[in-house]
């Protein structure tokens, strides 16, 4: 497995950690695209808008099929495997970094994904103007020949972001972004990524959040349908199904690098918690001698 490169190389702003792809900058070789169809780990947010046409993306060993008007977005660390391009498909691809989206004067609570649920609908209207800026950010990145003044290419990534994170909220039940409870869910999910081989207790995470146990199971329960407990078991075993599919570890080894001292007990709970065995998800070995 890989870190995200290679497919984009060459297609960004020498200031920004910003890159596009699309109908005009296609695949250079054969050779090139069988390299980019490998799984790999995400380095950076990636977000692929189908124009037309239909295509079908894995994202974390789950499939996403996009059509006409659908947008797809990913975020650091996820396992991405590209599919093989399709006829008469009409795209945008774009990935931006953390260090670039650190520079946009807003924040964007769908990149988070706070309702587990990673692809947009359009409609009409908000397709068309989302196309739009794709298409002046793919003429800015990839077609002028001149360098854009860097506030210039922030303003429209700023105004894409704007469209996506209202369009991913708009058919959701009564959610306001600036919920005090969903802030704290989002909290919940950043410090459960940055210390999740730390595997700290409810007790500290919910100190960490200046919240009560049990208030932090209501805000959990109310935006994962889990118990924090649950979601932080469930993001583990994730997080071991990529390592062990997508790298050489050995389960032994696994264990370890994900916080547990027993390696016994971490096979015994990913058995419990995904219904098979670790040994199930290890890449598969060609004995044919071929």
């Amino acid at each position: 497995m890989q870190e995200q490169k290679g497919e984009y190389e060459g297609l960004q702003n020498d200031e920004l950690g910003i890159k596009i792809r699309s109908n005009d900058n296609p695949y250079l070789s054969v050779d090139n695209q069988k390299k980019l169809l490998q799984p790999r780990r995400l380095s950076s947010y990636f977000i692929v808008l189908i124009e037309s046409g239909s295509i079908t993306y894995n994202l974390d060993l789950q499939d996403f099929t996009l059509t006409d008007g659908h947008l797809l977005f990913a975020m650091p660390n996820q396992i991405f495997t590209p599919p093989a391009k399709t006829d008469d498909l009409k795209y945008f691809k774009l990935l931006f970094d953390e260090n670039t989206l650190a520079l946009l004067p807003q924040q964007f609570t769908f990149l988070v994904n706070p309702s587990n649920a990673q692809t947009i609908v359009l409609d009409s209207a908000a397709k068309e103007r989302v196309i739009k800026v794709f298409g002046i950010l793919n003429q800015i990145l990839y077609l002028d020949k001149y360098e854009t003044d860097t506030e210039i290419i922030l303003a429209y990534l700023n105004l894409l972001l704007s469209e996506l994170n209202s369009a991913y909220f708009k058919n959701k039940e009564s959610v306001n972004i600036l919920n005090t409870n969903l802030s704290k869910f989002i909290e919940f999910k950043l410090v459960v990524e940055t210390h999740l081989t730390e595997q700290p207790s409810i007790n500290v995470i919910a100190e960490k959040l200046a919240l009560s146990t049990n208030s932090l199971y209501r805000i959990v329960k109310e935006y994962a349908g889990t118990s924090p407990k649950d979601y932080f078991t469930n993001r583990l075993m994730a997080e071991a199904q990529r390592k062990l599919r997508y790298s050489n570890t050995s389960i032994k080894e696994l264990a370890y690098e994900l916080g547990f001292n027993d390696p016994d007990y971490f096979s015994r709970l990913f058995k419990k918690s995904t219904g098979k065995s670790a040994s199930d998800f290890l890449p598969r070995q060609d004995l044919s001698g071929k």
